[in-house]
């Protein structure tokens, strides 16, 4: 009679969905339940009672995780500004860098240095391994136009091969986020300026070449193997961060020759063709501060989760300023007579090259700080006057 009872019970709870009161004198007292329905109860209760605190602190701990980025070339000029403010806004950074042209001198003491190439797989996979890093910043290349010319194996070797070996380690480590340091030079000579992200890519030399191929592998990547991944566009770098202690790293660049003129150290500022189509004859640039080329790399990674899979930026002024602009406005901010000397275009350099950075300014929402040609000087002559 009792098993009875209880298969009606049963029964009863099961066609219930589960639940089953029963009262006894008149009061509730018992529950019947089916064991699919307690062990629902009994997940649901755990799920509240250990889960949810334990996941509130987990979030608690993460927002208090530096997030760790791994920065390729971070020893180089414009690598070691970008470190430096890594650090400053609390990422744990990792730099790789074979020093050939970066400085010791330029790392920051607060990251982790690893000295190696990039075409060494074997370091690449052990470096991965041994870091969860959240975002990468590729800052290592090979960046001398007339060299590339001349050299064109050298810079596929080093800005293309090498490349595709970062992006498989990545891969094959599950970091699917990258920085990429590319270049103005992909756009060669434009037909308008200033120059759009959507203008004409036609590189004039091999390194613009090299950079617009190092865009497309990573826009394959974000295609077809999940990537995220913002390309800057840089126009022409330039300028210090004076309390960073950063020291150039390419002797080629317009200001630190202008620089080794009015500290006396070269006699007159070779100017390479005054022939252009230009007011002056001679060469005009985007000249832009190196805080607003990394200030947007930081802030790129921190909107990438939200961001679309492959994005290009310009970082540039839209301003352009000529070669003997440059040297005369020298002249005149640092009363120092800068002489100039008149030697053959070289090969590979357009006329004129100006950024409209509009996209920049809307999309990303960075506006340009330290950019005026007046604090590029000063700033230049603060650190290499005391070199």
């Amino acid at each position: 009679m009792d098993n009875l009872y209880l298969l009606e019970l049963i029964n009863e709870a099961k066609s219930r969905g589960g639940g089953l009161l029963l009262n006894f004198e008149d009061k509730p007292s018992v529950v019947v339940l089916t064991v699919e329905r307690y062990n629902q109860i009994m997940n649901t209760r755990s799920s509240t009672q250990v889960l949810e605190p334990t996941t509130q602190t987990q979030m608690q701990k993460q927002t208090n995780i530096p997030k760790k980025v791994l920065v390729t070339g971070g020893a180089g000029y414009i690598g070691g500004h970008l470190v430096r403010q890594l650090t400053k806004s609390g990422y744990e950074v990792t730099v790789l860098d074979n020093l050939s042209t970066g400085k010791k001198s330029n790392l920051d003491p607060k990251a982790t240095f690893i000295e190696g190439s990039l075409a060494d797989v074997s370091l690449l996979k052990d470096v991965f391994a041994a870091n969860k890093f959240d975002g990468v910043f590729h800052m290592a290349a090979s960046l001398e136009v007339e060299e590339s010319v001349r050299e064109p194996e050298k810079y596929f070797e080093n800005n293309v091969v090498n490349l595709t070996h970062l992006l498989r380690a990545m891969h094959e480590a599950g970091v699917n986020k990258i920085i990429f340091s590319s270049s103005a030079a992909v756009y060669g000579q434009p037909d308008h300026t200033p120059i759009t992200e959507t203008a004409s890519l036609r590189p004039a030399n091999p390194y613009g070449y090299t950079k617009l191929l190092g865009e497309r592998l990573i826009k394959y990547y974000c295609e077809y193997l999940g990537f995220q991944a913002v390309a800057f566009r840089y126009f022409n770098a330039c300028g210090f961060d004076v309390d960073a202690h950063i020291v150039p790293t390419h002797q080629s660049h317009l200001i630190y020759n202008v620089m080794l003129v009015a500290k006396g150290e070269r006699p007159a500022l070779q100017v390479f063709g005054n022939d252009y189509e230009t007011a002056d004859g001679t060469c005009i640039r985007d000249y832009v501060h190196v805080l607003d080329i990394v200030s947007p790399h930081i802030l790129a990674l921190e909107k990438m989760a939200n961001g679309a899979k492959f994005e290009v930026y310009n970082i540039g002024t839209g301003n352009g300023v000529s070669v003997a602009q440059v040297a005369n406005a020298t002249s005149e901010i640092l009363n120092k007579i800068i002489p100039m000397d008149m030697a053959p275009r070289r090969a590979g350099d357009p006329a004129s090259l100006t950024a409209d950075n509009n996209k920049l300014v809307n999309n990303l929402g960075y506006h340009l700080q330290y950019s005026s040609l007046e604090n590029i000087i000063k700033t230049s002559w603060e650190v290499q006057s005391k070199m």
